[in-house]
């Protein structure tokens, strides 16, 4: 049987070489991969995973950590992800939280990683000193994925939430609305999102630069779902002088708002104009003016910044090195939800 050490020989190159030219890593320069492809097909040699991964004495596997999995933002960066990585010759080994700060701590533990990975993706998933300190302690390359924490050393990808917030407040007020109200994250979350206290900056910051004081009245607090989201603008209804318009966090809030209104009695846009952050699958479906966020670009393009290290004999994770992240943008999209205000 052809081993891959054969193949080295007759291409004149290490084993490593071989295994990362038959994946198509973008290391290998043409003609080495040339060599390699044109040396293993005389020889009849089938790839094996196994084999090559033990000959870069490497597990050919990346831990990717997600919060829910079950929330849109982050089965679409999971399946972007895994498909780069299957392309590349690598298994994705899923940590889904499920919310719950014991997952995170026990996923960190030294133990659960060590020899398991070859490298680590967070997707929004902030951490505390001691996690980050267990974290370097593995020595892995990663990259982080939307609002969390940074990590030293590792690349992030994400969108600008604090400039997302303000398109979306501002559009309203462009329509004329100036009881815009905000639903956001619950700040009793036990894993500690951080992005929707960058999206209620945003919109505080389109409030004041419009001469308006942000009223904590118009602000409310829940569930970072679609439940969430109802809960929310019942609230906000229960307090009495409506908003004429309400910005969501999320998509799947706005959402839950369009429930709660359309229960309550009110007209979208005529009534109450609603608008989101993400481009949902649903949210064209549903009429939903938002701000679409590119989250299976994402996905792709932190698959692609984990590839680097891991193509070398010797992965780098590049501890002390600083990074600057890779933001990507966002833009307004205008449907039926959203309306100018009515005169009074």
């Amino acid at each position: 049987m052809t081993r891959i050490d054969d193949v080295a020989r007759l291409a004149g190159v290490s084993t490593a070489t071989v295994s990362r030219a038959l994946r198509g890593l973008p290391t290998v320069s043409a003609a080495t991969r040339h060599r390699v492809l044109a040396a293993a097909e005389q020889l009849q040699y089938a790839v094996s995973p196994s084999a090559s991964r033990l000959a870069g004495g490497r597990t050919g596997t990346v831990a990717v950590v997600v919060p829910r999995i079950t929330r849109w933002f982050f089965g679409v960066v999971v399946e972007a992800v895994e498909d780069f990585l299957h392309q590349a010759g690598y298994d994705l080994l899923l940590h889904n939280l499920g919310g719950r700060e014991q997952n995170r701590q026990r996923l960190l533990h030294p133990v659960n990683l060590h020899n398991r990975v070859d490298a680590v993706m967070l997707v929004a998933t902030p951490l505390r000193a001691p996690e980050l300190t267990a974290l370097a302690a593995l020595d892995l390359p990663g990259v982080t994925v939307s609002s969390g924490t940074d990590v030293p050393g590792w690349p992030c990808v994400r969108i600008d939430d604090v400039a997302a917030a303000r398109t979306a407040t501002r559009h309203l007020l462009d329509l004329g609305h100036r009881r815009v109200a905000h639903i956001s994250g619950d700040p009793d979350d036990e894993l500690a999102f951080t992005a929707h206290l960058d999206r209620r900056r945003g919109y505080q910051d389109a409030l004041r630069a419009a001469g308006l004081r942000p009223d904590p009245s118009l602000d409310v607090e829940s569930g970072f779902d679609i439940a969430g989201g109802t809960r929310a603008t019942e609230e906000l209804l229960r307090r009495g002088d409506p908003p004429t318009a309400i910005f969501a966090a999320c998509d799947e809030m706005a959402m839950g708002a369009l429930t709660a209104l359309r229960d309550a009695g009110l007209r979208v846009p005529q009534d109450v104009s609603v608008i989101g952050i993400d481009d949902h699958a649903l949210a064209d479906v549903l009429g939903l003016s938002t701000i679409a966020q590119p989250a299976a670009e994402q996905g792709r393009l932190a698959a692609k910044l984990l590839l680097d290290p891991l193509a070398g004999p010797s992965p780098q994770t590049g501890a002390h090195q600083a990074v600057s992240p890779v933001i990507l943008d966002t833009r307004l999209v205008v449907r039926e939800s959203t309306a100018p205000a009515r005169a009074n």
